[in-house]
């Protein structure tokens, strides 16, 4: 497995520490394979541009999550 390194705001760090009980780095690996695999539905469903692929991708509900962080 490959290890990456993300930077994140102070502020979001300090609202996950209040939530420890969740595994981040797995929310994370999640959070990217599902925008993998909705990027692969997208090239082979239609030929999607990249500005199109490039907007944001998370659902009202998904928002409303990351804000509460």
């Amino acid at each position: 497995m490959t290890n990456i390194t993300l930077s994140i705001d102070d502020e979001v760090y300090n609202k996950m520490k209040l939530f420890s009980e969740i595994k981040w780095s797995e929310f994370v690996r999640k959070c990217i394979q599902a925008r993998i695999n909705e990027l692969g539905r997208l090239k082979s469903n239609i030929h999607a541009d990249e500005n199109l692929l490039a907007e944001n991708w998370l659902s009202e509900e998904d928002n409303s999550a990351w804000e509460n962080l």
